[in-house]
């Protein structure tokens, strides 16, 4: 199985955003601790992301960066990504990594430790948890758990565990003292005026 970064990278596809350009800023500075997540928006095809995905993978390639698909384990397989991304509302984590294989790397969304539990029992290689804090990068997302919240799933599962929503670099060290081996983020690389120094202040964080 490929190896885990700790800084996720979720490409953003919204409008005005330009997810291979913020890709090729990171890359560089952060690529022994990456892992890029390709998720496209609802409107986005399926034939648009599968390109997405071809092309973040022809850049994370030489750097050997491990790269995932949300959702859309189909375009993962199809496209030859490390594995994929499962959340709430996808396929349960036992069938999505009946559809992977078991050297795939498979990813599930939790919130509280009994379905985090459940996720890694059906198959799950790491957890995302959260939203930690409240964000407007996705719609119709849950209440913030906080660091607490992430904490008690820390405690309930022995994968790795990456704290997703809201989250900066200055709240990296509570979340390491909290246990999780790493984080998510789309709008502190995305947004940033300098990716690349955001990236690397955030590798700093995750590795000191």
């Amino acid at each position: 199985m490929p190896s885990l970064g700790r800084l996720h990278l979720i490409t953003d596809t919204r409008p005005g955003r330009d997810a291979l350009a913020v890709l090729a800023a990171v890359l560089p500075v952060a690529h022994p601790e990456l892992v890029v997540q390709v998720r496209a928006e609802d409107a986005v095809t399926d034939r648009e992301a599968y390109e997405l995905t071809c092309r973040v993978l022809a850049r994370c390639r030489p750097y050997g960066v491990t790269c995932l698909v949300n959702d859309r384990l189909h375009v993962a397989l199809a496209a030859g990504a490390a594995g994929g991304h499962v959340g709430a509302e996808d396929l349960p984590v036992a069938a999505a990594r009946q559809v992977l294989g078991p050297q795939a790397v498979l990813g599930a969304t939790a919130r509280e430790p009994v379905s985090a539990a459940e996720a890694v029992a059906a198959g799950a290689s790491y957890l995302g948890v959260g939203p930690c804090h409240a964000t407007t990068t996705k719609d119709g997302l849950p209440p913030a758990i906080g660091v607490a919240g992430v904490r008690a799933v820390v405690e309930a599962v022995a994968v790795p565990v990456i704290a997703i929503g809201g989250v900066t670099a200055a709240d990296v060290p509570g979340l390491r003292a909290a246990g999780v081996y790493g984080v998510a983020v789309v709008g502190a690389l995305s947004a940033a005026a300098d990716p690349a120094h955001a990236a690397a202040e955030l590798v700093r964080a995750l590795t000191c």
